[in-house]
């Protein structure tokens, strides 16, 4: 079995995380991803607030909903306290026994990926794979070997997003309908001033 581990704070989920997560399964020929919540993602910590753990998960559950081979993770959340790669990759290694591991990430992670925790750890239990912007490759760190997947780069930023909840601006096409409802229910990014109509959800 081969099985993708392509982790974030996904606050919110976005189009973009879908086309990398359903590019790079096409590509590497992945069983499944794993689309893994972090419960609680150190790196930004002072920096903003992020949306509950609970909240990001019902999130990601409702954007990849009916999609083939794309799997929501709470096992950071099960977990408990900051969230790291490492050991995550050790849960799946138990939970999908002799599967052969990926971890998924972008260009701008694998540029500072010699700065992860136990990322020599990291890179010994799985096969690291870089998501490259078409036509401009990022030279990641060469003491690690790459496995590189070049997928269609949608320039959606979640910090953008969370503006537009409280701007009031279009969401249409960045977001799926299915996120937006569960923001909008749950009053999550200031939603609560706004119907889901509002927010551009598109009904099918």
């Amino acid at each position: 079995m081969r099985v993708g581990l392509f982790g974030g704070t996904f606050d919110p989920p976005h189009l973009g995380h879908l086309v990398t997560a359903v590019n790079v399964r096409h590509v590497l020929k992945l069983d499944i991803v794993v689309l893994m919540v972090a419960n609680d993602p150190w790196q930004k910590h002072g920096t903003r607030e992020v949306a509950s753990a609970v909240d990001r998960l019902a999130m990601v559950e409702a954007a990849i909903k009916g999609v083939d081979g794309l799997v929501a993770g709470d096992d950071e959340i099960s977990r408990g306290g900051p969230s790291f790669t490492a050991d995550t990759l050790i849960a799946m290694g138990n939970r999908y026994v002799d599967a052969e591991l990926f971890t998924i990430v972008g260009d701008d992670a694998a540029a500072t990926f010699g700065t992860w925790q136990r990322a020599r750890e990291i890179a010994k239990l799985s096969t690291l794979v870089v998501v490259d912007r078409p036509g401009s490759p990022l030279v990641p760190p060469s003491e690690f070997k790459w496995n590189r997947v070049e997928a269609p780069r949608l320039e959606v930023s979640s910090t953008d997003l969370r503006q537009r909840f409280v701007d009031g601006r279009p969401l249409d096409y960045l977001v799926a309908s299915e996120v937006l409802s569960v923001i909008s229910e749950r009053g999550l990014y200031g939603a609560e001033k706004y119907s889901v109509e509002k927010l551009g959800a598109k009904k099918s």
